[in-house]
């Protein structure tokens, strides 16, 4: 079992926190389809004078400015994966410079987010008694640190590991129990891990860009900061990601990610059906989903016409003609296996416990007219599509859906002590215990 990112987190964690004195920050989607990068201008004094917690959705967006933006079309990455080093390097480096052109600002650290790595959800709970009856910071991580680990099993590591619920005593769902007054106190915790190898992957590409990395995260994660609106995140929400070849499912309940998963199938695969059945070239394929894609058919789409070249086709002649109701036969299917796949993540999680059920769909393949009401159907709960939560000078081309991942890494980044590695953890004896996993070889990262 490798625990190596407990310590590297907590490494990138102080980069982060001197990158974001310093004023600048770069964030960094690396997608099956594209590779996006914001730069951003942060306020540190205004980011300094937020409340200890600052869990809200919004909590330290006030501080930030998006300076520059760019995406550029995704190479070297499948499965959400470095699947090609030199290419996915190129691939950054091209967004990084026209971003940083942008911005008029050199970048040196960056946050990450992937969806790739086969994320699995664990839940697992520790106590301490409180050393001087009111908890203090340092009470916070002995109780994290009685956490017993779960087998991960080889070659995965913990992305996330954040506190969703205390207890102090007999009163339970504390979001933040510091000052308070109590003799015993517990938490819940929720870790994700992900493949090691996807993990070394992205930090190998970042540090050959000439980068620091600066922190990593999900993209399931990020979707739902950005997707998500308060009430949502507080009372349970799942968020639905409908990437290119991945689609990322994330339940949130008061204000924390309990659960995520990661499907692998997107809306590239609805283009490949459409390339399969008309033999059509994968460029046209993916401007008629877009253009007169649908979930839903009428009696009109009979009666309209859509032109599709053959592969392989030279001449005019050789173009064919589908209707509407045809492309919609061939698009619905795929777009309900993929909901059906979200279902059945959703049910293994448990979300039918949660006192809101309400699910939000967003990514680049929820933008197909008609997914919103076919999702409730299959879902059989409350559905809407979300975009991605405002930041100061977010144009608007990345305000669409298909970046919710990439502005929820924003967020991600200036929200503070979200994760166990934001605390002091205390050395403990015994096998698996968290405080024993903080060792760190400052070489490997």
């Amino acid at each position: 079992m490798s625990l190596r990112l407990f310590e590297s987190q907590r490494f990138m964690r102080d980069r982060l926190r001197a990158a974001l004195r310093r004023g600048t920050l770069g964030v960094l989607d690396i997608g099956s389809s594209k590779i996006a990068c914001l730069v951003l201008k942060v306020d540190p004094e205004r980011l300094a004078a937020l409340p200890p917690p600052g869990r809200r959705a919004q909590a330290g967006l006030d501080a930030i400015r998006v300076a520059g933006f760019a995406n550029t079309q995704s190479r070297g990455v499948a499965m959400g994966e470095i699947a090609a080093m030199d290419e996915a390097e190129r691939g950054i480096r091209t967004v990084l410079a026209r971003a940083q052109r942008h911005a008029g600002e050199r970048v040196d650290q960056v946050v990450v987010c992937f969806s790739g790595g086969e994320p699995r959800s664990y839940g697992v709970s520790g106590e301490a008694e409180v050393a001087q009856g009111e908890v203090a910071a340092a009470d916070i991580g002995a109780a994290l640190a009685a956490c017993e680990l779960p087998d991960f099993g080889q070659g995965r590591d913990v992305i996330h590991a954040q506190p969703v619920n205390f207890t102090l005593d007999h009163r339970t769902g504390l979001s933040d129990p510091r000052g308070q007054v109590g003799a015993r106190l517990a938490v819940d915790m929720h870790m994700l891990t992900i493949s090691h190898a996807a993990i070394r992957n992205v930090a190998q590409v970042v540090r050959r860009c000439d980068l620091e990395l600066a922190g990593i995260a999900t993209s399931a994660y990020a979707s739902g900061l950005a997707a998500l609106v308060e009430d949502e995140m507080e009372l349970g929400a799942a968020c639905i990601d409908i990437g290119a070849e991945t689609t990322s499912v994330s339940i949130f309940l008061r204000r924390h990610m309990i659960f995520a998963d990661m499907i692998r199938l997107g809306g590239a695969h609805v283009t490949q059906d459409i390339a399969h059945a008309f033999a059509a070239p994968l460029e046209d394929a993916e401007r008629v989903k877009t253009k007169h894609g649908e979930c839903h058919a009428t009696t009109r789409d009979d009666r309209e016409l859509i032109e599709l070249r053959r592969i392989g086709a030279e001449r005019e002649v050789e173009r064919r003609v589908i209707t509407r109701t045809d492309l919609i036969g061939v698009i619905r299917p795929r777009m309900e296996e993929i909901l059906e796949e979200a279902r059945l993540s959703l049910d293994a999680a448990g979300f039918d416990c949660l006192p809101s059920q309400r699910v939000v769909l967003t990514g680049g393949g929820s933008l197909i007219p008609g997914l919103e009401t076919l999702a409730a159907g299959v879902l059989d709960r409350q559905v809407r599509t979300g975009r991605p939560l405002r930041i100061q000078g977010l144009p608007q081309a990345a305000a669409a859906a298909q970046f919710a991942a990439l502005v929820g890494l924003a967020a991600h980044a200036v929200r503070p002590q979200d994760e166990c590695w934001d605390f002091e953890l205390p050395e403990r004896e015994g096998p698996l215990r968290l405080g024993r996993a903080l060792r760190w070889l400052r070489q490997n990262w």
